[in-house]
């Protein structure tokens, strides 16, 4: 079963400004993941990453909501000294230090796919080998094409 690693950014998506249409649409496609992952037809992967952003969150409400999903994960990543030293080789590649820390999270639980909706990790983690890292909106477009194929 493939494993998906979504990142903080997108866990909150659902509680940005949605009369954005791109906003609404990257909702939207996340939901439809994350029910998929209640479904069983994916994985989730959650890391200690996830619970040190999500812990920094001011709304508890969201707070909550977000931890609840840890419980249905499938693989929970701690932030050990080898996700540090790859994060460490990610931030020389251009990212940013917590952007790092995900994504060497998701790397060492040997994810499939990285669910972002920051448009800067899209572009400096273009052509990544390890892991497919797309917005959520090309994760379900990826699904589509998969299926046209079938």
């Amino acid at each position: 079963m493939e494993l998906i690693y979504l990142d903080i950014c997108c866990f909150n998506r659902p509680y940005d400004d949605q009369s954005q249409l791109l906003i609404h649409l990257q909702t939207e496609a996340k939901l439809f993941v994350q029910e998929a992952i209640k479904q069983g037809l994916y994985s989730l992967v959650w890391s200690a990453i996830l619970d040190l952003e999500n812990t920094a969150n001011p709304d508890a409400e969201r707070r909550e909501a977000i931890q609840g999903w840890q419980t249905l994960a499938a693989i929970d990543i701690e932030a050990t000294s080898e996700v540090e030293c790859l994060a460490g080789e990610l931030t020389k590649q251009g990212l940013k230090p917590m952007d790092a820390l995900h994504v060497a999270s998701a790397i060492k639980a040997e994810a499939t796919w990285f669910l972002t909706t920051d448009n800067g990790l899209l572009r400096r983690m273009k052509g990544e080998t390890r892991l497919a890292v797309v917005d959520p909106v090309d994760f379900i477009r990826s699904l589509q094409e998969v299926g046209d194929e079938n």
